[in-house]
């Protein structure tokens, strides 16, 4: 990558990120948004928590964004019995008699932790723990993750029995909170077309691991006006029940806000959204953009808003206002 300044670097992201989409659009129909954000959440360095019924293709998703971004994957099915050496790796007796560490699945660029709820807190939380720390200790010898690192796990909202539901502190380390819907009639008529004949798409390696890491600082170095600055640290400030900056909707329906995690993801995801765009510099239009996926899984609503049907997400549309 030898770009001569960040404006060329941020020229090459936007013809490098059309052609990725164009690519993963080959095989994910009418997921865009989805496929946006699970981007931007790459290009942030941050992981993503996609909530959806099955059968809307989630590991697919995964799969065709590993294989284009020419990245190593892994995929845990997370069950009742998954222990945390099941997914970190253990240290076994190897023939020398001296023991060895075995790495698990966890070792790749790509992870997808499918079902993560159903799973108990001990294995959530030595993913949680990797995922914040990006290395694992065992056995008094720390490892380093795979580098890019990025997990991508999945929730099933309908089946609550059963589950270990992750609590905010642990839904907090995830950047993005994505909802995955129905596909229009139309884009499912194209899904089940394409997939119930013999036909097999071919997709392109579009980046390489060292593209996506020079990206990653790219982001970072984005330089951010100090009113967008105020409009992240104020949204995220609003959703604080009881306190001096909260909302009147907050103080209502909300019985507890987002932190300090929350207002400098707002940031980066507004970087990083307003590269996508090629833009030089982010406003408020793209914190808006992102804040819905940052805050819906770190604000919690009261039982007056339960019973009143307000959801998460209309009371993030009222803050905005």
């Amino acid at each position: 990558m030898d770009y001569k300044n960040d404006v060329e670097a941020v020229d090459a992201f936007v013809v490098k990120y059309k052609t990725l989409n164009a690519e993963i659009g080959k095989i994910i129909i009418g997921q865009d948004e989805v496929v946006k954000d699970v981007l931007i959440s790459i290009f942030s360095k941050g992981h993503c928590l996609l909530i959806g019924v099955p059968g809307l293709a989630k590991t697919l998703l995964v799969n065709t964004i590993a294989d284009v971004l020419g990245l190593t994957y892994n995929r845990i099915q997370f069950t009742p019995d998954l222990m945390p050496s099941d997914i970190i790796g253990s240290e076994i007796l190897g023939d020398d008699r001296n023991f060895k560490f075995i790495k698990g699945p966890l070792f790749a660029n790509i992870v997808l932790a499918d079902e993560i709820n159903r799973t108990p807190p001990k294995t959530q939380a030595a993913l949680l723990e990797a995922m914040q720390e990006r290395s694992i200790t065992t056995g008094g010898k720390r490892y380093e993750l795979g580098n890019p690192f990025f997990v991508l796990a999945t929730q099933n909202p309908i089946e609550q029995e059963g589950t270990y539901p992750l609590p905010e502190a642990q839904l907090d380390r995830f950047m993005f909170n994505v909802w995955l819907d129905y596909p229009k009639l139309e884009d499912e008529y194209q899904v089940v077309k394409s997939t119930t004949s013999n036909s097999k798409t071919e997709l392109k390696k579009v980046m390489t691991g060292e593209e996506i890491l020079y990206f990653q600082e790219l982001v970072r170095r984005i330089p951010v006006a100090d009113n967008v600055l105020e409009y992240a640290v104020k949204l995220a400030s609003k959703t604080r029940p009881n306190t001096i900056h909260a909302a009147e909707i907050a103080n209502k329906y909300l019985s507890w806000g987002a932190g300090p995690r929350a207002s400098q993801y707002l940031v980066i995801g507004a970087k990083c959204h307003s590269l996508i765009k090629g833009k030089y510099s982010p406003d408020i239009e793209d914190v808006k953009a992102v804040a819905a996926a940052i805050l819906r899984h770190r604000i919690v609503r009261n039982y007056k808003a339960e019973a009143e049907g307000v959801s998460v997400d209309k009371i993030i549309e009222e803050l905005m206002k």
